[in-house]
């Protein structure tokens, strides 16, 4: 019997390297990718501290989160995992996240690997042999603390109803290999980028009560670096959003359409246009709107 180990203060957690395509063979398994801050929960003597990657504490931002943690049954253990917030349909939303407070009921710490528990240090051990251990940790937990389950099933259909289900994408990993602190080949993350790809194109004038907009004008790039209209989005905007936004938005008007005349027109009536510039980079909380245009394929 191995001795035991001393319970480290923080750990350099394990980073995944971004490919764009899943991996292939049997030696991987899949995760959902979330869409949060990742923290390592650090539990002692039935105290548990919040870590970020920075080596920050952040217990004081999810008390309530930390609470749950410190009332499990275990002496001493470090998880790896993030707090998110589930939309109505299951899937984590950083803007519910930000908008959620700091004891928010809908707060929830999803963990994916568990580094040491109770004078063992795991990370030597293989992906499965923790996350096994870290199933019977957080078994039957359903509120605060859950368990981040995985697919053994191939790489690419995983992928693919990922990517149907509006979701960040996935994280593909070793089923045999053991922890390692930075980023490496082992941990792989692959993105739903058809989502990101959008570009702001323009957008209408605002109608009613609405202020600065109306909705946005999306396109996308072809192969020849031509830009085709995608479709318009006009919901999921917060009243801060809608002001930031639309200020900027202001600012990169253009008396030029960017959209390209072969492709599909974008609505002429109360239409203004703007230089493009990625979607992503101001609406990134709202993804979930981008996948839901209704004339995009």
């Amino acid at each position: 019997m191995s001795p035991e180990s001393r319970l480290p203060a923080w750990a350099e957690p394990q980073l995944a390297t971004l490919v764009s395509t899943p991996p292939v063979g049997n030696d991987w398994v899949h995760e959902i990718k979330l869409d949060g801050y990742r923290l390592l929960l650090r539990i002692e003597r039935g105290q548990a501290r919040l870590l970020t990657r920075n080596r920050l504490d952040w217990t004081d931002r999810f008390p309530a989160v930390a609470e749950a943690a410190a009332g499990l049954r275990v002496k001493e253990a470090l998880l790896d995992g993030e707090i998110v917030v589930f939309d109505a349909a299951g899937i984590s939303s950083f803007q519910g996240l930000q908008q959620a407070g700091e004891s928010g009921s809908s707060l929830t710490y999803v963990a994916f690997d568990l580094l040491f528990l109770d004078g063992r240090d795991l990370r030597g051990e293989s992906l499965l042999v923790r996350k096994k251990a870290l199933a019977r940790l957080l078994a039957s937990r359903r509120g605060r603390l859950r368990y981040s389950e995985h697919f053994d099933a191939p790489g690419q259909e995983v992928y693919e109803r990922a990517c149907r289900m509006s979701l960040e994408g996935i994280i593909s990993k070793q089923k045999l290999a053991p922890y390692t602190s930075g980023r490496g080949q082992t941990w792989l993350k692959i993105k739903c980028t058809s989502r990101q790809e959008f570009v702001i194109g323009g957008f209408t004038d605002p109608e009613g009560a609405r202020s600065q907009f109306g909705a946005l004008l999306l396109g996308v790039h072809e192969r020849d670096g031509s830009l085709v209209y995608a479709g318009k989005v006009g919901t999921g905007f917060t009243a801060g959003t809608l002001s930031t936004l639309g200020k900027q938005l202001r600012k990169l008007e253009q008396p030029t359409s960017p959209f390209s005349p072969s492709g599909p027109r974008p609505p002429a009536r109360g239409a203004l246009c703007v230089k493009p510039t990625p979607a992503v980079k101001y609406v990134s909380q709202w993804r979930m709107c981008l996948s839901r245009i209704a004339n995009f394929p």
